[in-house]
């Protein structure tokens, strides 16, 4: 999800439930499901499933050619940069509950409530939490380190979250 005037948005790649690093046929194969699973004349046509299926079809069109899937990802590397955010964090500053199948991280914001990202939007967005005997890293689909913007819950502010896939946060310490 990439945002835009503090809201957060839908991208092409969340819009067909593929990472950032799909292959074609990947995402090819999801667009075909994502279109047969939105399309308005097999389910009953209301307004929210005609938007559904054209920004499946918008998501395809930019993605399944290659000049335009660069383009996007510039697009996309550029707007998570821009974003101005109220400070940079890390995984080892993050609270790391475990919910069996879904690790959930927490930040606490200046108003309150919290900056929050689970596993598995994590790997919707192309990265895996991991875990192993020793402690809790997150891997990036090319191995370099990477952001993400959270939202707070409540209030209007942003924290960077900077991933680095070289860092290991101990388990002793959160869980």
């Amino acid at each position: 999800m990439i945002l835009g005037s503090n809201s957060v948005r839908e991208t092409h790649y969340d819009v067909l439930f593929v990472k950032e690093d799909a292959s074609y046929e990947e995402i090819r194969a999801s667009y075909r499901t994502a279109i047969l699973n939105s399309h308005p004349d097999k389910l009953n046509s209301d307004h929210e499933t005609g938007e559904r299926f054209l920004r499946v079809h918008k998501a395809w069109e930019i993605l399944s050619d290659p000049k335009s899937r660069t383009a996007y990802d510039s697009e996309l590397r550029d707007l998570r940069q821009d974003v101005v955010a109220s400070e940079d964090i890390s995984l080892d500053d993050m609270i790391i509950e475990d919910a069996c199948e879904v690790m959930e991280l927490y930040y606490q914001c200046q108003c309150g409530d919290n900056f929050s990202v689970d596993s598995l939007e994590l790997n919707q967005m192309g990265y895996t939490l991991m875990r192993d005997g020793t402690g809790i890293f997150v891997r990036t689909p090319d191995a370099l380190p990477a952001s993400i913007v959270l939202p707070c819950g409540s209030c209007s502010l942003l924290v960077r979250l900077m991933i680095n896939p070289d860092i290991k946060v101990p388990i002793d310490g959160y869980l």
